[in-house]
């Protein structure tokens, strides 16, 4: 298997290199024809540039090619060669990302392109995986009978929490407990739900919530504009998908109990709750996440290329990890069954993608930027394209583009916090509408496939290590995403949208 990656890294090595000469070529005449409004709204490969700093070359379209082929291997390998993609994809996902991050530093000679992606990714590891081992602390035991109303009622009451520790928090907190509570009947359903309930659409009211949301608060969006606009559509999604997941369990787990021959089992109906002082933990962590320079004038960052990079936060963020791992209950992290293969999966896949998207990202944003790609903004594309796009890339960065576009089309600027605000608060045209599309879009959609959402990655991962098959990449898509959660999807674009 060694070798097989070996010479799958050479291959693609060789085909990266030999495109290098056309590469420079292109990106020399992309230089020259970089004019006018060109030069006032630049892109970093994670959002609009906001300092002084020097204009660079655009990515080859080609340059998606190690993105893509990401891709395909986390949809593939698992159902088709899951030994090896098991025990090497670190390996392919860091290599891949080295790739291109090589092509900006060497060829387009653009480090800041990697180095703001760098710092975006362990902003969102440092968050991930500090409420995944704070919350890995935590254990609760629900005595009761698995019916379709308890089922219910702990996804809506996941839905609520995750506004309040984030859908990783809430994830992390409440994935173990649901899979117990149905402990003899969890089917891959169960989880899928959870994923579109707890892990993304129910995170959607406060900046907390989502880490698309968060990043728009520090860019200037008010903090409470998300529960004010977003409420209805948060409120009609989780309605529909409630009423979906209680037929479905109703009828599946009722054929389920039927056909399992098990003894009579008496209930106290008891909750427990064991290791709670990591609540303490979690409090640190959602309140660290507010201390960041580019708000705060008085927290400390690194100045890089015009910009400020935060690392207080991730520090005390990690130090928090630590502390609450080191410190934990051990009944509640033997009762959890802890371990960090779930966000070290999550770790590596995501370097990966952060890596890879670079070009993909810089590519949509520049189109998205450009008087063609302006005239189509509307609240409608605004809400189909931040959409797909935050289904198969990361949704942060996705919300990020697409309201630096819808933006720059009126005229205003996502580095200037005075203009999000206005922005926000509606004093461009239409415009609290068209972000009102872009953050429920980045949030919904990110449950459409197991990469649209930090957390998704995890689950997925903490539910297969409790003994359940859960579909493949495409099988999540074409078995739930497509048939339940589009569905729906679309009817909130009908309700909201649509027709206004």
């Amino acid at each position: 298997m060694k070798n097989l990656f070996a010479v799958f890294i050479f291959v693609f090595g060789m085909v990266f290199l030999s495109l290098i000469p056309e590469a420079i070529a292109q990106t020399e005449t992309q230089t020259e024809m970089a004019v006018g409004d060109s030069a006032d709204h630049h892109h970093d490969g994670q959002g609009v540039h906001e300092g002084g700093h020097k204009d660079h070359p655009s990515a080859p379209v080609w340059l998606v090619i190690p993105f893509v082929a990401l891709l395909l291997m986390i949809a593939t390998g698992p159902l088709f060669y899951e030994n090896f993609w098991h025990h090497n994809y670190p390996k392919i996902a860091v290599g891949l990302a080295m790739l291109v991050i090589f092509y900006y530093l060497f060829v387009l000679h653009n480090v800041h392109g990697p180095v703001h992606a760098l710092a975006e990714y362990v902003q969102f590891i440092a968050l991930l995986s500090s409420l995944y081992i704070a919350s890995g602390g935590i254990l609760i035991e629900i005595d009761k009978k698995a019916t379709p109303f308890a089922n219910v009622t702990l996804l809506l009451v996941g839905a609520l929490v995750s506004n309040m520790i984030g859908t990783t928090g809430a994830s992390m907190l409440l994935i173990r407990p649901f899979i117990r509570l149905n402990k003899g009947n969890i089917q891959p359903y169960h989880i899928i739900f959870f994923i579109f309930m707890v892990s993304n659409i129910g995170g959607s009211l406060t900046p907390i919530g989502d880490p698309p949301l968060f990043l728009g608060f520090l860019k200037g969006v008010p903090f409470f504009w998300t529960i004010e606009y977003n409420w209805p559509a948060w409120a009609l999604a989780l309605i529909l998908l409630a009423s979906v997941f209680y037929f479905i369990d109703k009828k599946l787990g009722k054929a389920n109990e039927e056909d399992a021959l098990e003894e009579e089992m008496t209930y106290t109906n008891k909750f427990a709750l064991i290791g709670s002082r990591n609540f303490l933990w979690l409090l640190v962590i959602i309140g660290s996440v507010f201390l960041d320079p580019n708000v705060l004038d008085w927290v400390p960052a690194i100045n890089y290329d015009g910009q400020k990079f935060s690392f207080l936060r991730e520090i005390i963020m990690l130090s928090v990890a630590y502390m609450s791992f080191r410190f934990a209950d051990k009944k509640a992290i033997k009762g959890n069954e802890f371990n960090f293969e779930p966000i070290l999966e999550v770790a590596f896949i995501f370097i990966g993608i952060f890596g890879t998207m670079m070009p993909a990202l810089e590519l949509v944003g520049n189109f998205a930027k450009s008087p063609e790609g302006a005239a189509l903004i509307t609240h409608n594309t605004l809400y189909w394209g931040t959409g797909v796009l935050s289904g198969v890339l990361d949704n942060a960065p996705t919300y990020l583009n697409f309201l630096a576009a819808a933006m720059a089309s009126q005229g205003a600027e996502i580095g200037s916090i005075e203009d999000v605000r206005n922005f926000a608060l509606n004093n461009y045209h239409d415009s609290a509408f068209e972000l009102m599309a872009i953050s429920l879009a980045s949030v919904f959609f990110g449950a459409m496939t197991y990469i649209g959402n930090g957390p998704n990655f995890m689950v997925k991962s903490i539910a297969e290590q409790s003994g359940i098959k859960m579909p493949s990449f495409f099988g999540y898509i074409i078995r739930f995403s497509l048939p339940i959660l589009l569905r729906i999807l679309l009817i909130i674009w009908l309700v909201f949208f649509a027709f206004v």
